[in-house]
């Protein structure tokens, strides 16, 4: 039943979508995307709402980047980078889709961070705007300014498929795969209160977040190999940097702090993110380092 409300909802949102870019003829592409971009998350809202589940919104993060960037293909017509660009958005899409699927229990369960959210949120403030505004619009905005990137990636010709285009494609499969491990890895090996170290986990807290970010990083690179004018487009991947450092990992932090013994001591010895080049345990300690035992 969740999951045909989900579909349901998802279909509304594309129509939807898909009349208003037919009624917007001449105005610039990009424009028009945003803007059906934004009425399909209105759509995903009210549905969520009428179901009282902000989770409805969750795979929107993974499906409308797959359509928007499927039909720009679609309309510039194929070569070497737009299909590499729509094969790896294609391949992250279905994966991240799948992932969120394995793990959404129905309309009986919404993500815990939202429960907070609308438990927590100041008596003067409606949960209807809370969703709309930090739960729907604002991932919307950020995915999209991860997006433009894409678009000058297959609407511009100013350079042939070169070697940033192969950069790009190993930064972003690769991305993707660490995104891929992470999950794998966190549904096989995670427990109840025991903190996963083990893994890509024993060098990143979060290294499903890290794959993401480098996937939107990759896709900046397309742009970057495509028409360098474009170069501004980093504004996309630096928001991703920005949401998951100081919104989603504090978040998870904090939960895992309250919920699992010994976690802070994990958080002193291993990285949010990135992983350490050197790790701390293998330092040298200071009476070490000149040679006095």
């Amino acid at each position: 039943m969740g999951f045909a409300v989900v579909a349901l909802s998802y279909a509304a949102a594309g129509l939807a979508a898909w009349g208003l870019v037919a009624v917007l003829p001449g105005r610039h592409p990009l424009a028009v995307t945003l803007y059906a971009d934004l009425l399909a998350t209105i759509v995903v809202f009210a549905a969520s709402m009428v179901v009282r589940n902000a989770s409805l919104y969750d795979p929107y993060w993974s499906v409308a980047p797959a359509v928007i960037v499927a039909a720009w293909v679609w309309q510039a017509g194929l070569s070497g980078r737009r299909i590499a660009v729509l094969v790896l958005v294609l391949v992250w899409a279905v994966r991240l889709t799948a992932n969120w699927a394995s793990s959404w229990r129905g309309l009986g369960h919404e993500d815990w961070r939202y429960v907070q959210l609308r438990e927590q949120r100041p008596r003067l403030l409606p949960w209807w705007l809370l969703n709309l505004t930090g739960i729907q619009l604002m991932p919307t905005l950020v995915v999209f300014a991860g997006l433009l990137a894409v678009w000058p990636a297959v609407k511009t010709n100013e350079h042939s498929f070169g070697l940033i285009d192969v950069l790009a494609v190993v930064v972003t499969g690769t991305s993707i795969a660490v995104e891929a491990t992470a999950d794998r890895q966190l549904r096989r090996h995670a427990r109840p209160g025991r903190t996963l170290d083990s893994g890509l986990w024993r060098y990143s807290r979060h290294p499903n977040y890290l794959g993401e970010i480098g996937f939107w990083w990759g896709l900046w690179l397309f742009a970057l190999a495509a028409a360098p004018s474009w170069w501004w487009t980093v504004a996309g991947p630096i928001t991703m940097v920005l949401l998951f450092t100081f919104v989603s990992v504090p978040l998870m932090d904090r939960r895992s702090l309250s919920r699992r013994p010994g976690y802070a001591d994990h958080m002193r010895r291993v990285p949010a993110l990135l992983p350490r080049i050197v790790s701390v345990a293998a330092r040298p300690s200071p009476e070490r380092r000149d040679g006095v035992p």
